[in-house]
Parts: C-alpha cells; sequence; structure tokens
C-alpha cells in the first residue's frame, strides 16, 4: 500500500529559551536554527522513514525558501509532487523553553491557498487500499473533499485535525482513522475522559480512534468499541513540538506493512517517545534504522 499524505510544508525557525516571554517582553534566545517543518511534511517524512512508499502533497512558494524545502525533502521522499504556487513558502517561528513545552506561530498563505484536488494529481494517484492522510492545516471544506474523493475510490483515510480551529466539528463519516489529542478530543465531543471521547468520535462517523495522551501513551478505540491503551516508555523530555506528527506518520507507515491498527499505535508510541528526547521538529524524528529496529522488536513483542 502506498501513503499519500495530503498537507503542508513550511520553514521552522525554531527559538530555545529559558521561559516564555511575557506580553510586550523581548528575551534573547540560548539558540536558534532553520529546519523543515509542517505537520503535513513531518507525518510524510516519519511515514517515509517506516520503509513506505509515500507521495506528499502539499505546496510551496515560487522562491528560496520553496527551492530549500523541495531539496531538503528529497532526502527522505519523491518531492516531484509538490505544487507551486505565486506566493511566500510557509514559514513557522517556535518557541521551545527549559521544560520542553513549546509555542509556534505560522504564516500559511500556501496552505491556505492550496486546493489538491484541482491543483494537484492527488486523487488520480490514489489507489484502492492506499493510505491517504491529512491534518487540520488546510482549509475544513477542502480537507472534506480530499478525504471524501479519497474514501471514493477505496483509500483507507487516516484524519489528524490539528490545528484544531476554535468551534470546528470534524466531518468524520470519511474517516477510517481519527487521530486527537486529549485536548482536541475534549474539543470536539465534549468528553473529558479519553474513552468516552474516543467512542463519540466513533460514533459520528469514524472507523476508529486514537487518542493521544503524551506521557501516557495513547488510547485506541475500534468500531466495536473496544479499547486498547497503549502505555508509553518513559524518557527525559527535550521538545515535545512534533512529537504527534511522528506518531502519525509512523502510525500510517506500519499501516501500509500490513500491521494492524493495535500494533502500529504501540510502535508509533515509541516512537513518539524517541522524538522528544530530541530537539527540533522534523529533526527528532527516528531515523530508518532506528523506525526498522522499533518496528521489528514490536511486532516480536506481539507475535
Amino acid at each position: 500500500m502506498r501513503v499519500h499524505v495530503v498537507g503542508n510544508v513550511c520553514v521552522d525557525t525554531t527559538f530555545r529559551l529559558d521561559r516564555f516571554p511575557a506580553a510586550g517582553e523581548t528575551l534573547n534566545a540560548s539558540s536558534h536554527a532553520d529546519g523543515l517543518g509542517g505537520k503535513g511534511a513531518n507525518q510524510a517524512v516519519a511515514a517515509a522513514r517506516t520503509g513506505a512508499d509515500v507521495r506528499f502533497h502539499a505546496a510551496i512558494g515560487n522562491d528560496a525558501a520553496g527551492a530549500w524545502i523541495r531539496e531538503q525533502l528529497g532526502r527522505d521522499l519523491d518531492a516531484s509532487h509538490l505544487t507551486m504556487l505565486p506566493l511566500p513558502s510557509d514559514r513557522s517561528t517556535i518557541m521551545v523553553d527549559a521544560r520542553g513545552e513549546n509555542l509556534i506561530v505560522t504564516g500559511a498563505s500556501c496552505a491556505i491557498a492550496f486546493d489538491p484536488l484541482a491543483d494537484s494529481g492527488f486523487i488520480r494517484s490514489v489507489e484502492h487500499g492506499d493510505i491517504v492522510v491529512m491534518q487540520g492545516n488546510l482549509s475544513p471544506e477542502i480537507t472534506t473533499a480530499c478525504l471524501s474523493a479519497a474514501r471514493d475510490v477505496g483509500a483507507v483515510t487516516i484524519f489528524n485535525p490539528s490545528p484544531l480551529a476554535a468551534d470546528y466539528a470534524p466531518i468524520l463519516s470519511d474517516v477510517s482513522v481519527a487521530i486527537v489529542n486529549a485536548g482536541e478530543a475534549e474539543q470536539v465531543t465534549g468528553a473529558s475522559d479519553p474513552a468516552p471521547a474516543a467512542r463519540e468520535l466513533i460514533r459520528r462517523g469514524a472507523g476508529a480512534a486514537i487518542v493521544t495522551l503524551g506521557a501516557g501513551g495513547c488510547l485506541v478505540a475500534d468500531g466495536q468499541g473496544r479499547i486498547d491503551r497503549i502505555a508509553a516508555p518513559r524518557v527525559a523530555v527535550l521538545d515535545t513540538s512534533g512529537a504527534g506528527d511522528v506518531f502519525c506518520g509512523c502510525l500510517a507507515g506500519c499501516l501500509a506493512a500490513g500491521m494492524d491498527l493495535a500494533t502500529a499505535a504501540r510502535i508509533a508510541v515509541r516512537a513518539a517517545a524517541i522524538s522528544v528526547g530530541r530537539a527540533g521538529t522534523l529533526g527528532s524524528c527516528p531515523d530508518r534504522r532506528e523506525m526498522k529496529m522499533l518496528m521489528e522488536t514490536t511486532e516480536a513483542e506481539t507475535a
């Protein structure tokens, strides 16, 4: 099965500080660096590092940053499916404090303007049984249309509706697997307990639901209402930015390799745990060798 990730890509500039600034305050960062980012790109690279055949559909600007993005992506996957728009490439500023928590601001001109169904060959490249992964960076209307088109051709759809806009109720009728964190689960369903929230996501149309719980691992609910709680290994946290994307991309890649949802989620939790011990978003993602080891070890444990 091929994995199609549809979403955004940007240049991340990360600043590391002891603490976040207050309103109107200027602080000097202990370090700063540029890197490749965007939830779509993060998830696409994570999926590719599991060994999956990945096609990434996103928009870049017709500028030097866009050329740099294409070059960086080409190190992990086929970057020929990017769409160039007459706009500045998207950028994010990320602040990370001494506890590893982060604040992120993004300029998303390309993501806002991008329509994969009209601007790219996305849906023509999807075959029955392929996996399509989407996030919340494109407009809700376009995201819903893409998920519907993917299901129409028989694809498995994974939807991680993050970033989640206020008062946005995702349409889940064409979603095979919905992935949200605990805060998003409560925002969408009104349930503070992850298990009832997961069941509510399924009641609203998702085939299965996963609620990620940070250091608590994740909760997996299937269409029959069964709940599987998966613990995360205990690790020292350096930077949590990008961990959710590592989880989603790794999960998609493992499903493409033929694993069941619970096994894929166990591997994804372990991959995310590795990422939070490293600096950066995409730079924190386990490499191909580490992913291979995680997949082989976890499969052996569950055999």
